[in-house]
């Protein structure tokens, strides 16, 4: 069975975040799972630092256990001692023990209100996990959230910029408002791109911009740099610089230093201009 590459990604940024967690706390174990779709119980699939397979492939359902807990309440949830805990059901304690963990925080990412996976950190002697490793971890979960939602919108972006299959060559648009649209969502998934670490997802949204321009490749001698195009394409769409900035991950005054750039290359005097010619050279819709 060919695995879904979206929960492929999903995963790969789970594993990402456990070992970023173990190098921000010292943290001698971490692990977690994503959601099962349908269902309220997580499947525990990346181990970062265990000495066992006892937690391997473990399904945590929702209530029960210390991840379950964490996945009915959407919010964080630790304990000192996990074996002897009151806060805790006690459903998991024969593969906990196995590997030897006591004190243990289970994180859940929560993405438009549903939580898609468990994060988990924890240490093999009975102690008050800190401030500061809470905090790690609850920031970890943060960081697969955001990298979730981005996620999404560049598929939801890629399904609304592919043509249906056997309607024919992209047209030009007939409507101003229709036009308009288009250039918003090749602004949108300009700005996307540079955030997706995913790097065949991140090709596909740049195969998709240049879908948008109707042009296989830019024509013409002017040679635009991309984040120089990514701030053109805001322009275009209407945004300011510290719009563009704020949407593009950038400071304000980067973003005027890649405008001046790019009018400089094109001859321009100002934004419309610069707009303008990037237009005709094929490089914006």
């Amino acid at each position: 069975m060919t695995a879904d590459p979206a929960r492929t990604g999903e995963v790969a940024e789970i594993r990402s975040a456990l070992a970023r967690l173990r190098r921000a706390t010292g943290l001698p174990v971490a692990f977690g799972g994503l959601v099962v779709p349908g269902r309220w119980q997580v499947r525990i699939s990346e181990l970062s630092g265990t000495a066992t397979p006892a937690l391997s492939a473990l399904a945590v359902t929702s209530g029960n256990g210390l991840g379950g807990k964490a996945v009915a309440l959407a919010r964080p949830c630790a304990v000192t001692d996990y074996s002897v805990s009151r806060q805790i059901s006690h459903e998991y304690d024969a593969p906990v023990a196995a590997e030897g963990l006591r004190a243990v925080v289970a994180v859940p990412v929560v993405v438009r209100r549903r939580v898609r996976a468990v994060l988990y950190g924890a240490l093999r002697t009975a102690r008050p996990l800190g401030d500061r490793t809470l905090g790690e971890a609850v920031q970890a979960a943060r960081d697969v959230e955001q990298a979730l939602v981005v996620r999404e919108e560049a598929e939801e972006l890629l399904a609304a910029a592919h043509p249906v299959p056997g309607a024919g060559p992209p047209r030009e648009p007939a409507a101003g408002a229709h036009r308009e649209q288009v250039r918003e969502a090749h602004a949108a998934l300009r700005a996307l791109a540079p955030r997706i670490t995913d790097p065949a997802l991140r090709a596909e949204l740049l195969d998709a911009c240049a879908l948008l321009t109707a042009r296989e490749a830019p024509s013409g001698a002017v040679r635009l740099a991309p984040r120089e195009v990514d701030v053109l394409a805001c322009v275009a769409a209407g945004a300011t610089n510290g719009a563009a900035a704020e949407r593009l991950g950038l400071t304000a005054e980067t973003v005027k230093a890649y405008l001046r750039s790019a009018m400089r290359k094109m001859g321009a005097r100002t934004r419309g201009e610069a707009v303008v010619a990037a237009r005709r050279a094929g490089w914006l819709p």
